[in-house]
């Protein structure tokens, strides 16, 4: 089992910006997809960003790209989802995942590991 840990989330405003945090045993290059979840009440868990550790590539579901952006630290072991712009509709548990090689961006449907996930409430 591999525990991931996510932080940043909390009760903000709408269009006010938001990083989330997720520390990842070891090294984030040991996993060979990082990314995240969400999963908003009464609607089905959703990949939202993830990138490949193999390539750098990112890549973003829906109108995600422009408004979330997912990095990696300088250290390595923190991956980030920078959210800006937030709408009521961005309230959501958000989860940290790790995954395997994967193709594409396949890496938004699919982890081996989440984190426990974090509360983001977007609210005026």
């Amino acid at each position: 089992q591999v525990q991931l840990v996510e932080s940043g989330g909390g009760l903000v405003q709408p269009g006010d910006s938001l990083r989330l945090s997720c520390t990842i045993p070891g090294s984030s290059f040991d996993y060979s997809t990082i990314g995240w979840f969400r999963q908003a009440p009464g609607k089905e868990r959703e990949g939202i960003a993830c990138m490949s550790s193999e390539d750098g590539r990112r890549y973003y579901s829906n109108s995600k790209e422009g408004r979330f952006t997912i990095s990696r630290d300088a250290r390595k072991d923190i991956v980030e989802l920078q959210m800006t712009s937030l709408s009521v509709d961005d309230t959501a548990v958000y989860y940290c995942t790790v995954g395997p090689s994967l193709l594409g961006g396949r890496c938004l449907n699919q982890y081996n590991y989440m984190g426990q996930g974090i509360q983001v409430t977007v609210s005026a």
